[in-house]
């Protein structure tokens, strides 16, 4: 299927669909904070990055994720990336340390994506 850039919503089974061709039961997402808007269906977060660059983001707004879609809302993500390893914004670790950063990737991919 490719890479999608999500930015008016996606129904939980329209990624059901993509994950099944990749990983089964998690997709890799990256979430441009700034825009508000999702990249779904690369094989590499810094697949999705280079798409989402490309359409116009900028990397500083740019965070990994793992979608977890047979789990929970509460549960369903995971905050962990190569791509977001960025000492010069203060993020060490593969992990999005910065709570405020996480409520607002949450908030995104459940406004995002519905039932």
């Amino acid at each position: 299927m490719g890479i999608c850039i999500v930015k008016d919503g996606i129904s939980k089974n329209e990624l059901l669909r993509i994950a099944e061709d990749q990983f089964g039961n998690y997709l890799k997402a990256v979430i441009d904070v700034d825009r508000m808007v999702c990249a779904f269906g690369g094989d590499l977060h810094s697949d999705e990055e280079a798409f989402l660059i490309e359409d116009g983001s900028r990397q500083e707004y740019l965070w990994g994720i793992n979608l977890y879609l047979d789990k929970q809302r509460d549960e369903w993500i995971e905050f962990d990336s190569l791509i977001n390893v960025r000492p010069s914004l203060g993020n060490r670790s593969r992990s999005v340390e910065s709570g405020e950063i996480r409520e607002k990737i949450s908030m995104i991919i459940n406004d995002l994506v519905s039932d």
